[in-house]
């Protein structure tokens, strides 16, 4: 089923794709956006992972640099029956997460600096999940293909004046169709993405829940996650609009409503699915149906996760003080003497 609704995006893609360029250059701009959407497929297929890594700075790691967020990632992969992904981190302020690749045989997910920062270790887990979910349901090339097509196309509607519109060439449309391309491009682009986003979403945080074993880690992750990518920019993202559905909440501010333009559902939507979850596995429920979002999991309401680290009594007498690094180390090695970076 996943394999034919990927076909069926693609050609939708594909002819998204040729209509801005009849909407350019006529029946000849259709037939070239016709062999760059063909090329851009075939370059997506085997590179797109490679590109969104390299677009937001991801370095890979391994249990020698990143030991304990590397075990996290492997002992989760190995309870939802998948095979190792490449680890990746990415030196960003703004906690956020994806995943990618084209099978579950070359996948890899990518986690922020400020995603280890700012998540206790279950709520990290619970995050990673979700992105080995989206492997597990073959999400990754879906969606990794997309964010390549839609920068194309978006890309494309930018330039239109530069592409078309004279009359020398077959535009049937002339000015008015370079104007509706340039217009409407990305608009389309962003719909084809949350077509792709928003369902799946949900249906990765489900199977998330699943894999680490409690729906409430997750939907406090979110909730920080959310909260974190209001208040901090995340500047590679800016600049390339086109992969926000990748994420697992939208890195992009200006995006908080469940509307038609929104690459991913409500977080308060999500939240409330991932407790209603909770309770129907008989889990702790929230103090209240009409909370936002779930309280603080406490150690002690917390089971083992299937990494094998039990959860840890709080201290009885004043609260826990935040700490800038929950591993206690470096979770990247050593970096250059004179630096000083949100890893430090």
């Amino acid at each position: 089923m996943n394999t034919l609704r990927t076909a069926m995006l693609l050609a939708a893609m594909t002819a998204l794709f040729m209509g801005v360029g009849y909407l350019i250059g006529g029946s000849g701009g259709m037939v070239i956006a016709l062999l760059i959407a063909a090329g851009t497929n075939l370059f997506s297929y085997w590179n797109a992972d490679k590109m969104v890594l390299s677009m937001n700075r991801a370095v890979e790691v391994d249990e020698k640099n990143a030991p304990e967020y590397y075990a996290i990632v492997q002992a989760l992969a190995k309870q939802a029956g998948l095979p190792m992904p490449k680890t990746y981190l990415i030196d960003n302020p703004q906690p956020n997460a994806f995943a990618t690749g084209r099978n579950p045989e070359n996948a890899a997910v990518a986690a922020s600096a400020g995603l280890l920062e700012r998540l206790s270790h279950e709520e990290v887990a619970a995050v990673m999940a979700h992105e080995l979910a989206h492997v597990q349901h073959r999400d990754t090339l879906t969606m990794t293909i997309v964010a390549t097509l839609a920068g194309a196309i978006s890309m494309l509607g930018n330039f239109a004046f530069f592409l078309g519109g004279s009359r020398e060439n077959n535009n049937p449309f002339g000015f008015v169709g370079v104007l509706v391309a340039m217009l409407v491009a990305p608009f389309a682009a962003m719909i084809v993405q949350m077509a792709v986003s928003r369902t799946r979403e949900y249906e990765a945080d489900r199977r998330g829940a699943e894999i680490c074993g409690n729906p409430l880690w997750l939907a406090s992750a979110l909730n920080k996650i959310a909260r974190g990518a209001e208040q901090i920019p995340n500047e590679d993202a800016e600049r390339n609009p086109a992969m926000a559905h990748l994420f697992i909440i939208n890195p992009l501010h200006g995006e908080r409503m469940d509307n038609l333009f929104s690459t991913h559902p409500s977080t308060e939507n999500r939240i409330a699915a991932l407790q209603e979850m909770a309770r129907s596995m008989g889990g702790p429920a929230p103090a209240s149906r009409r909370q936002a979002s779930p309280p603080p999991i406490q150690p002690e309401e917390a089971p083992s996760g299937p990494w094998g680290k039990p959860a840890q009594p709080a201290p009885p007498a004043e609260p826990p003080q935040p700490r800038p690094n929950p591993w206690g180390r470096n979770p990247t090695g050593p970096r250059n003497a004179g630096r000083r970076g949100p890893w430090s």
